[in-house]
């Protein structure tokens, strides 16, 4: 069976992961979760990633939860745009995530990034999720 929407996949398993407290998550990599797990390296959401060859041209990535005093860092990852419904914003209407204490996660033209900078570098895209 086939996965409609593999975003909404890799958010739901990091939530379950960090809700059990487990250390690390694995899931079906692809270049669009690598960039989005490396948006919450940046941002210090978790530790680290790691990208490993599974045969067959496959690959599996393994996101390295981070925690604080036994509490998830992750209080929050909502799928925003969603495969029926795509959000677009422009340069202006991006959204904020709790007034500046969360990040918004988009998707540009000049790649994945977060709403911040986004705005910096003044371009709009769609919205893929919010982090907090």
């Amino acid at each position: 069976m086939s996965m409609t929407d593999p975003i909404a996949d890799m958010f739901v398993r990091i939530r379950n992961a960090a809700a059990v407290g487990k250390p690390s998550v694995k899931m079906p990599s692809s270049k669009t979760k690598v960039a989005i797990a490396k948006v919450l390296e940046d941002e210090g959401y978790i530790l680290g990633t790691t990208v490993t060859d599974i045969g067959n041209g496959k690959h599996e990535l393994q996101v390295d939860l981070k925690y604080y005093e036994g509490k998830p860092v992750i209080e929050q990852l909502k799928r925003y745009s969603r495969s029926g419904l795509r959000q677009y914003r422009g340069k202006d209407a991006l959204p904020k995530v709790l007034n500046g204490l969360g990040v918004s996660i988009i998707s540009t033209s000049k790649g994945i990034m977060t709403d911040s900078k986004a705005r910096e570098l003044g371009v709009g895209g769609e919205v893929l999720c919010f982090v907090a």
